[in-house]
């Protein structure tokens, strides 16, 4: 081949060889903040492209720029064996790879420190741009926020005194009306400051409010004052944030509660439906009365929601804390100082519950009290006399005393209702004990079918014989009324019989006084004898 062959090629591998040895020029994309360039890409990351990239970290940093509490200084950096990350409060602001370093003359960690340089720099000039132009938009920003403050509380306190006027108008014709009706107003009219009052407090702690919400946004309008706008907000934000945050971590806690309390609640309408059927009759236990039921039924009532409370306790917020433990302590022992004698008359009613002693509607007597039960529960007994006197009784005091139930056999076996009398040593017993007899027989509410009246003789005095009565009824609850009408029939037929009544203790001289009966049962012709005076013979 010719020598001049052999010349071109050589020039062609020089030609190429020095064109593969040229560095090809890679474009760059640039994070541009506020028209300032703070450093530019040239490779991309992960699935970004360079163009990308520049375009998420420049969104990211604006971001940041955006936010209130925003502080350049919380900036950190983070190397790791293949990435240097840049992050602010755990969110991450952007990363360095190697390739990015192979377009500098310094390494990664090198190249991503420049990085946080510049954006701590640049970010802090940011935020004290000082121009002339800046200073005077902040002022009137600022004068723009002062102006709707003051309208704002122009228009509140304008909207409080129209309540107000409302409000005294509502209450005014509210208490015409019930005037009309004869209701009584005084006291309804010394309410009528308290609500004023309250009135005027809302608005001085809205205006409170509106002030503090304020004070944020003029400090937030200076950069200078922004740290101090941050602070402010942070009183008002983070309490809300912690409530909120705690609401939200309560929810399991919460839901826990309500299935223990809904699974508590119908056990609860069970035990008392059972009840129910038992009081009424369409349930027998063999030994157990129908009157314990609901007695029964309250305490376990009691006893379910008590562990009830005791399951949800330690799901109750702030129930591991000292300060809860102390409280309820103590309240525990308040309560069982102050209620002693309270906790010993609900042993008693309980005990009285199943003792049975007597029952709503019973003719009792306790101690010198007897009366109608009307009320029973696990603190007291009310009874009410035949005056309409009602008495509390404590079921302590019941219990450790004797009580006289009227009304437990009066329907079966019949209430025996007894009087005694005194006749003379002259009137034959049997005159005595048919008169008794009959007396009971004419008096309304005394039994004389199954139950017949009969007369004990109970004593042979000095003067006269005690003859006792007794009478059976079943109406206990009219005992006072009976004894009234039977005494008056005793009077009717002894004085019909001529007897007279030596009731307690009588003492008559027979010569010279008149026979002791009503006049209407004096006998015809009859004249008072004088006295006799015999001498010896």
């Amino acid at each position: 081949m010719p020598k001049s062959y052999y010349l071109f090629v050589l020039f062609l591998l020089a030609t190429f060889t020095a064109l593969a040895q040229k560095p090809v020029e890679t474009k760059g994309y640039p994070v541009i903040i506020n028209r300032d360039t703070l450093f530019t890409f040239y490779t991309g990351q992960g699935l970004f492209e360079p163009a990308e990239r520049a375009q998420v970290v420049t969104k990211r940093i604006e971001g940041l720029v955006d936010r209130i509490d925003f502080n350049p200084d919380s900036l950190t950096l983070k190397n790791d064996t293949s990435v240097s990350v840049i992050s602010y409060n755990s969110q991450i602001i952007l990363a360095v790879n190697n390739k990015d370093a192979t377009f500098t003359e310094l390494n990664r960690p090198q190249l991503a420190a420049s990085y946080l340089a510049i954006l701590k720099k640049k970010l802090g000039n940011y935020f004290t741009d000082s121009s002339t132009k800046q200073v005077v938009i902040n002022i009137l920003e600022a004068v723009a926020v002062v102006i709707l403050l003051i309208v704002l509380i122009w228009a509140l306190n304008k909207g409080s005194r129209w309540l107000k006027l409302k409000t005294l108008r509502a209450w005014e014709a509210r208490m015409d009306k019930l005037a009309a009706k004869g209701a009584p107003v005084a006291y309804a009219k010394r309410l009528l400051p308290l609500v004023t009052g309250l009135l005027r407090i809302g608005r001085f702690i809205l205006i409170i409010l509106l002030v503090y919400l304020a004070l944020p946004v003029l400090f937030f309008i200076f950069p200078a004052s922004k740290p101090i706008a941050v602070q402010l907000l942070s009183y008002i934000v983070n309490p809300f944030k912690s409530i909120l945050l705690g609401i939200v971590h309560y929810i399991p806690n919460l839901l826990t509660i309500a299935v223990i309390y809904i699974v508590t609640r119908y056990i609860v309408k069970l035990v008392k439906f059972i009840a129910n059927e038992i009081a009424q009759g369409a349930i027998t236990i063999n030994g157990f009365y129908p009157e314990w039921a609901m007695p029964t039924y309250n305490i376990i009532r009691v006893l379910l929601f008590a562990f009830m409370f005791v399951v949800i306790f330690p799901y109750l917020p702030g129930s591991d804390s000292k300060v809860f433990q102390g409280v309820t302590v103590f309240l525990g022992i308040l309560f069982s100082l102050g209620s002693s004698s309270a906790i010993s008359n609900m042993v008693s009613g309980i005990v009285l519950t199943y003792m049975r002693p007597y029952k709503i509607g019973d003719r009792i007597k306790v101690g010198d009290v007897m009366g109608d039960v009307v009320e029973k529960n696990l603190l007291v007994t009310r009874l009410r006399t035949i005056k309409n006197e009602d008495i509390t009784i404590p079921n302590a005091t019941i219990l450790s005393g004797h009580t006289t139930n009227y009304s437990t056999v009066a329907k079966t076996m019949g209430l025996i209702l007894n009087t005694t009398i005194t006749i003379g040593y002259d009137v034959p017993w049997q005159t005595v004990h048919n008169l008794l007899i009959s007396a009971a027989e004419a008096t309304e509410g005394i039994l004389l079918t199954d139950h017949k009246p009969f007369v004990l003789q109970t004593g042979l005095n000095d003067f006269n014989v005690a003859y006792q009565l007794n009478a059976y009824t079943e109406l206990s609850n009219q005992m006072a009324a009976i004894y009234s009408r039977l005494h008056q029939n005793i009077q009717d037929k002894f004085n019909e019989a001529g007897v007279e009544i030596m009731s307690p203790n009588y003492f008559a001289l027979r010569d010279g006084n008149h026979i002791q009966i009503p006049d209407g049962y004096v006998p015809e012709g009859y004249s008072k004898p004088g006295f006799k005076v015999e001498g010896e013979k």
